[in-house]
């Protein structure tokens, strides 16, 4: 049975979770691989490409139960359909997790491109997974600036989550793995570290 949130809980994860961050133009946009929502999350980046936001991008995603294409297939396809440039957008085929994205793209990324000449990146993902995106690049690439842009299908606007039985289970449930991640260092702090830091 699905639970409502508390007050508490909602103020922090508006305020901690579902960080929005200015969007400036990277070096690379790092799309997350998705089960649902793949032409939404190839229409976004489309828009952020001819925004001028990115000059690379990398998907990463394996192949999912029910399908026979990787979801690095599937959103590289429909990106590339969008109007991004095919040879712009590199292809991480095996991840089957958010770490694992991060983990296997980072050779891609550094043989195609070099590590060193990524200064910034924009992680592209859906919004109850939020802020674990950076988190985990930041576990593993913490020398990059890391910015976020969050989509989802929800007809609930992303301030009102918790009105959407659906919308607050996929919350409440990728919330609730934040600090066991930090805690097993899956993760890293951010944004926080990155803004003391500076």
């Amino acid at each position: 049975m699905t639970r409502s949130p508390t007050e508490a809980e909602i103020e922090a994860i508006n305020a901690r979770h579902l960080v929005e961050t200015p969007l400036r133009p990277a070096d690379l946009l790092f799309v997350f691989g998705t089960r649902d929502d793949e032409a939404l999350r190839a229409d976004t980046a489309a828009r952020l490409w001819r925004e001028g936001l990115f000059r690379w991008s990398i998907v990463s995603g394996g192949v999912t139960p029910g399908s026979e294409q990787s979801e690095c297939t599937i959103i590289k396809a429909a990106m590339a359909e969008a109007g991004i440039p095919a040879d712009r957008i590199l292809e991480e085929h095996d991840a089957m997790n958010t770490g694992e994205n991060v983990i296997f793209s980072l050779p891609i990324i550094d043989a195609a491109l070099g590590l060193a000449n990524i200064r910034s990146v924009i992680c592209l993902g859906n919004t109850w997974t939020a802020r674990r995106y950076p988190m985990t690049l930041h576990r593993h690439w913490p020398e990059v600036e890391k910015m976020l842009v969050m989509v989802d299908s929800f007809e609930t606007p992303r301030a009102l989550w918790h009105t959407d039985a659906e919308f607050s289970r996929r919350v409440l449930h990728e919330w609730h793995k934040i600090e066991p991640y930090k805690a097993k260092g899956f993760i890293a702090e951010w944004p926080a570290c990155e803004m003391h830091d500076r």
